[in-house]
């Protein structure tokens, strides 16, 4: 939680280096509670919203600076696929951001004197539909469309006054397009993070293609990758870097593979702390992980930044 002495997290980032927080999904699985349905961690807002609160102290305590808010699949479709009505889904969005407000207030007293930042995750439209498309992107909409999906969610969230907004786990380039024309005057800087394959997108795009867009949109403080490979990372942080001239996010998975039809994680671990050094020698400026990626890992890469 930033206070008016506090830096911004721009002003952060063009110091050093920042700790991001991990997978939200994993540690409230981790805590006993059940996402197996469309809403995912999103319906944790409405029915236990003291969890999504610990979970982030979770991460704060573990190293975290940066808390991520359970909103990444929380949309006005999704909910209303619920019967929650758009007053009600506002109110749930809003109050992703509290959460994780009420967590650094925590963190605050009595253990931790850092700076903490609250960024409000805005997931793509593939998320909503909560069947792996967030992870091939190519929707058959257009860019208008797309915009016209997440114009609604980003003022609200804004509104919350987070410290950033998270575009994140990006699949496309078409989608990026859109969110960047949503995040114009919207009085909140954003980061922006594509989800990757290689040096591509997963929609196939070549990430100094996808970049771009972002070299020039005064909102965006950071660009990157997330929700991809540990071994796709370090590419795109010299990709990403290069292009836009901005600090590079990097939060990737635990190197497990996600089976969308199967709903569940497979595979061996990849990721490991020893790896976060040569990311921020190559550019990266806020590291954490995404999916898999818990507490213990979070304490490990700010140890090793630290080191």
């Amino acid at each position: 939680m930033t206070s008016d002495t506090s830096p911004s997290l721009a002003d952060a980032l063009a110091a050093g280096t920042v700790v991001l927080d991990g997978g939200m999904s994993n540690q409230l699985e981790s805590a006993g509670h059940d996402l197996s349905d469309e809403l995912w961690s999103a319906r944790l807002l409405a029915e236990r919203p003291e969890a999504v609160t610990d979970a982030h102290l979770a991460y704060f305590r573990a190293g975290a600076s940066v808390a991520i808010t359970a909103s990444y699949q929380a949309t006005f479709e999704g909910f209303g696929k619920r019967g929650i009505g758009r007053d009600e889904a506002a109110r749930l969005l809003a109050l992703s951001v509290e959460l994780a407000r009420e967590a650094a207030r925590r963190a605050h007293a009595p253990e931790v004197a850092r700076p903490l930042w609250v960024a409000a995750s805005v997931g793509p439209y593939g998320a909503m539909l909560a069947d792996g498309s967030e992870y091939r992107g190519r929707y058959g909409l257009g860019v208008a469309e797309l915009e016209r999906f997440h114009r609604p969610r980003i003022e609200v969230l804004a509104a919350a006054a987070p410290d950033v907004l998270a575009l994140e786990t990006v699949p496309d380039a078409d989608e990026a397009a859109a969110l960047l024309r949503a995040v114009r005057g919207a009085g909140v800087p954003a980061w922006l993070s594509y989800t990757v394959d290689g040096r591509r997108t997963r929609a196939g795009q070549p990430l100094e293609e996808a970049f771009g867009l972002a070299a020039d949109v005064d909102e965006v403080i950071a660009v990157g990758v997330n929700c991809c490979a540990p071994q796709d990372v370090e590419p795109a942080v010299e990709i990403a870097a290069r292009v836009t001239g901005k600090p590079v996010v990097v939060y990737p998975n635990s190197g497990e593979r996600w089976d969308a039809r199967a709903r569940a994680w497979t595979g061996r671990t990849t990721f490991g702390a020893e790896q976060v050094k040569a990311w921020r020698d190559a550019g990266a400026r806020l590291i954490g992980g995404c999916c898999r990626v818990g507490p213990e890992a979070i304490g490990s890469i700010a140890r090793a930044l630290t080191d």
